[in-house]
């Protein structure tokens, strides 16, 4: 694929300072989550297929105006991939563009193993932007900023010049968020942030105050699946896609400096161009979809109870977001979404924790926390049975 034929599908991408690192990002990075399904065989064994998808997405992304590209340890192959795109098949220098990877090292030399072998994997001499990936827990969270632990080993690959910027991703409660912008350890917060996801507004704004960047994760996909939006959705943001309305939103947020757009997913590309210029704060048009939208919570007399007051509740059930996915299906027919997410749940998994409601977890909700006024128990039975759909083995 000749790089220079995606010259025309150049959008006017947009660049803002990612915080105290003094580093113009594009606003949309280009992720590489997506590559970390590529079959048993070692990391260094590549598919053809699979470095033809990642070199034309990458020519095409470069060529969007797109300076910042994201991985981590955790996606596979992903590195592996990047690594030969970029230096083998594009030939691009390394001076035009940035680099993030992430790792959850759970020791001083492990992070020292690991870093070398991103470096090795990614055919690079440093790392732009380092994160350790998952500070999900207050447990987790604990041990990565520990006296000795990981976290002081990256920032002293980042004093040795390895690393530019250490960082920390997140799908933790907002509380840990916060304790973890605390500590001022960081430079960056990679976190969920999108019009259908509002909850750590607050870490962001903790965030501005501190100068650091912030980095949107899948605002696409987690964000509501928006590539495959149903048509009340499409009618609600119209003339924009959801996916170019959600984008702006969350630009509208001035401490907000880039989201990502998944790779291989190109449909999200072919967006690009309506989300610029993405004014902050939002512009009167945006502001009346956004109106619209905050209308449709009205259709529902639960809809507004977000169950925060229920995070990690004796039942074990993740209450907080079984009530976004029933308002998002109850108020913007998005039960596909829901479908998707609400199946994703793991009892024994910190990236997207939750019980299912069995009779016996549901006896042990906490009731004493919630309302009076809201039927909670019915509500979680409800998403259940509109969502719930078994394993199949």
């Amino acid at each position: 694929m000749d790089f220079k034929s995606f010259s025309l599908y150049r959008p006017q991408m947009e660049y803002r300072r990612f915080g105290k690192t003094n580093k113009k990002v594009s606003v949309i990075t280009l992720g590489g989550m997506r590559f970390k399904h590529g079959g048993d065989e070692p990391r260094e064994h590549i598919p053809q297929d699979t470095l033809d998808q990642c070199r034309d997405t990458v020519a095409k992304a470069l060529a969007q105006g797109i300076n910042l590209i994201e991985t981590a340890h955790g996606y596979g192959k992903s590195e592996t991939v990047y690594g030969r795109v970029l230096n083998d098949e594009l030939k691009i220098k390394r001076e035009s563009y940035f680099l993030m990877t992430k790792g959850s090292p759970k020791t001083a030399e492990d992070t020292r193993k690991m870093v070398a072998g991103q470096l090795k994997a990614l055919k690079t001499g440093y790392i732009d932007f380092y994160a350790w990936h998952g500070i999900n827990t207050l447990d987790l969270f604990e041990k990565a900023c520990a006296k000795g632990g990981p976290v002081e080993e990256l920032l002293k690959l980042k004093a040795e010049g390895i690393i530019g910027h250490v960082g920390f991703s997140t799908h933790a409660p907002l509380e840990v968020i916060i304790k973890a912008i605390e500590t001022d350890l960081f430079d960056f917060v990679n976190l969920h942030y999108y019009y259908f996801f509002q909850r750590n507004k607050a870490a962001i704004d903790l965030a501005e105050t501190k100068d650091m960047g912030v980095f949107i994760i899948s605002p696409n996909d987690k964000g509501g699946q928006l590539s495959n939006s149903p048509k009340k959705l499409m009618d609600l943001t119209a003339p924009l896609h959801p996916i170019q309305w959600n984008a702006r939103f969350c630009l509208s947020h001035p401490a907000i400096h880039t989201l990502t757009f998944g790779l291989p997913v190109t449909v999200q590309f072919d967006h690009i161009n309506g989300i610029f210029p993405a004014p902050a704060p939002l512009s009167p048009e945006d502001a009346r979809i956004k109106h619209d939208l905050d209308g449709q919570r009205l259709l529902d007399p639960y809809a507004e109870f977000d169950g925060h007051c229920m995070i990690n509740d004796p039942s074990g059930l993740n209450i907080p977001e079984i009530l976004r996915f029933r308002t998002l299906w109850k108020c913007y027919d998005m039960k596909d979404f829901g479908l998707f997410r609400y199946n994703m749940f793991q009892e024994k998994d910190h990236w997207f924790p939750g019980h299912f409601p069995t009779e016996e977890n549901l006896k042990k909700i906490d009731l004493l926390r919630c309302p009076s006024n809201i039927p909670l128990v019915d509500l979680i039975k409800e998403t259940h049975e509109g969502l719930y759909r078994p394993k199949i083995k």
